[in-house]
């Protein structure tokens, strides 16, 4: 039983050009085309990503958004989650057809535009620490300490790490404040990300239009300088979106549609009314907000986890149909087993 399909690395705008011929490659790429869109994928072993090291894995994604920033360079291009494979051209297509409406809506948002990433560190941690410690609360506190007949004992240590860690995080919390009061008008979204080491103060990825570029570019010069070199600024890009939209397919296991429609008490045939009707009624009985004071913790878990079942449900049905009305008899389920979306980050 042959392993290999098709790798997807993104979705393209075609437009007129609708079978995107121009992208034909001799490195492996190729388009397939539907409409006015086209997926631009790779004939390939099918690999799961999920079990791949470390190393592998980011050698993989380094290939996959090679080809998408050469396709970029030619057509505006919605990114592919890593490591999406189909079987063969027909499940391309099915792809094609079923994400088509995705497609054009997301193609609206970013035509004309690019994501830049955005990374702030401290050039030296260490001074900034101590200029910190200069802060007049930690020489009061220091002299306290100094003070006492028992000297400085352990709880007085943390209790200086706390104050200087504080004081720390006040002076990066105001310097994020000035980069993100400098750059948002420059910009069409920005996404801001939690940090995960000390060094970092600021980590972003902002999508920007085309011709904001170079005043993007200067603004953060300016930043630069007015920082004194305790800052040093990192910009990734030009890239595709990323982070605002990664598209993702999913195989549906027809209990998987039987389960979502039971949970909203739907008959095997609805609409998308009837289906954001069915949501809407059990949402107004299971809804957090919609609980008594009276009932216990355990009963509020219980409609808690309710919700976010029919919501779940909801999701899943409401891109399953994909035309005003659908059936979901398991006899009729062929065919509409792949839908497509967009990847929550």
């Amino acid at each position: 039983m042959s392993n290999r399909g098709k790798y997807i690395y993104g979705v393209i705008n075609t437009g007129s050009h609708a079978s995107g011929s121009s992208l034909l490659t001799s490195n492996g790429f190729y388009t397939v085309p539907y409409m006015d869109v086209s997926a631009v994928v790779s004939d390939s072993e099918i690999i799961d990503y999920t079990n791949l090291p470390g190393d592998v894995a980011a050698q993989r994604l380094i290939q996959h958004q090679l080809v998408i920033e050469k396709v970029m360079q030619k057509f505006t291009m919605i990114p592919m989650r890593l490591g999406t494979y189909v079987l063969n051209e027909d499940e391309v297509i099915q792809v094609l057809t079923k994400g088509h409406r995705v497609f054009k809506e997301i193609f609206e948002k970013i035509e004309g535009g690019m994501e830049i990433n955005v990374v702030a560190t401290w050039v030296d941690l260490n001074m900034v620490i101590r200029e910190v410690s200069e802060n007049e609360e930690v020489k009061v506190l220091k002299q306290s300490l100094l003070s006492t007949e028992k000297g400085i004992t352990v709880d007085d240590q943390i209790k200086m790490g706390e104050l200087i860690k504080s004081l720390l995080d006040k002076k990066k919390n105001e310097y994020v404040h000035i980069i993100k009061d400098s750059l948002k008008n420059l910009c069409r979204s920005m996404k801001e990300y939690t940090m995960t080491d000390d060094m970092t103060i600021f980590n972003a990825a902002f999508f920007i239009d085309n011709g904001m570029l170079i005043p993007f570019d200067e603004r953060l010069d300016e930043l630069n300088n007015s920082f004194s070199g305790k800052i040093h600024f990192k910009c990734i890009g030009p890239l595709p979106p990323y982070n605002f939209y990664v598209l993702e397919i999913k195989k549906l296991q027809y209990r998987e549609i039987d389960q979502a429609r039971g949970k909203l008490g739907l008959n095997t045939f609805a609409s998308k009314d009837d289906i954001k009707r069915a949501y809407r009624r059990c949402a107004s009985v299971y809804h957090p907000d919609k609980q008594f004071n009276t009932q216990s913790d355990t009963q509020k878990a219980e409609a808690e986890m309710k919700y976010d079942e029919i919501t779940k449900a909801y999701r899943l049905l409401s891109v399953y149909c994909q035309h005003e009305s659908c059936s979901m008899k398991e006899e009729d389920y062929e065919g509409n087993s792949i839908i497509v979306r967009i990847k929550e980050q």
